[in-house]
């Protein structure tokens, strides 16, 4: 299987209310999907689940992300689709983390990935864990990669993903719209240098003065714009075709002309 179709769903998240987030999601699949033969993967911005309410997590935390697993496990089964990315507020033994999931079509909690690059601006690093690890991933014999966010400045991760064999890398994200252009450039530069394909998530609306700036992208490994969303809240299918990522690489075969020990 080569053949894939993203589903992003571009929020606005009302902070600190689980309930309110757990029905637009759901509303937004009752009203928006469309059956397809095609394998898909949804993704969901950064912190669906309860917003940027951080320094509350012992308040508004999910326990080893037991409730989104159970509440994404169901939709999962209903559409018979994949949850890839869209992180959730989880709290573990070690403290409260920003952690993306992964749930198969069957509602099976498959892993997870706790963002590792913690952004100051929030205040990310007192208090939250940052991850330790990268986190790669099968769809069918898709390879694929999670990241969240402010990951998204630090090409080495994505790097890494790539020549690790990913062909699609997820990001889900809180990102402002004072830096939007920042972000539209950089899901590009990431498509482009290792010629994946960029499936990107960012919420909509306003939290505490923050204007979040939309702009959810689907980049192929060319750098072509797939889709790009705007300021409000939004829901679009894309197919991929993910054979594009080995033809992109033996054309240009820049992973065979790497020089690592140089740099």
């Amino acid at each position: 299987m080569s053949l894939l179709r993203l589903a992003v769903a571009q929020i606005e998240i009302t902070a600190g209310d689980r309930r309110a987030n757990y029905e637009k999601v759901e509303r937004m699949l009752d009203s928006k999907w469309v059956k397809s033969d095609t394998p898909t993967a949804v993704i969901l911005p950064e912190i669906w689940d309860v917003g940027y309410v951080i320094e509350e997590s012992h308040k508004y935390g999910d326990r080893n992300a037991s409730e989104a697993a159970e509440f994404l496990g169901k939709l999962a089964v209903k559409y018979n689709c994949w949850f890839t990315g869209g992180s959730i507020l989880a709290l573990t033994d070690k403290g409260a983390a920003n952690r993306a999931m992964v749930i198969d079509p069957s509602g099976n909690y498959v892993t997870s990935y706790d963002k590792i690059h913690l952004i100051p601006l929030m205040d990310e690093e007192k208090f939250l864990i940052s991850g330790d690890k990268g986190t790669l991933f099968k769809i069918g014999n898709i390879q694929a990669a999670l990241a969240i966010c402010y990951d998204l400045r630090f090409c080495e991760l994505t790097r890494r993903y790539a020549a690790e064999g990913a062909e699609l890398q997820f990001f889900a994200a809180e990102w402002p719209a004072s830096r939007i252009d920042h972000w539209c450039t950089l899901l590009q530069a990431r498509a482009i240098e290792n010629m994946t394909f960029v499936a990107a998530c960012n919420r909509v609306g306003t939290t505490d003065g923050t204007l979040f700036g939309g702009h959810s992208m689907v980049v192929d490994p060319w750098g072509e714009i797939l889709y790009q969303g705007g300021m409000t809240e939004d829901f679009a299918f894309v197919e991929i075709e993910t054979s594009k990522v080995r033809k992109a690489r033996e054309f240009l075969k820049v992973f065979e002309m790497r020089k690592p020990e140089l740099y």
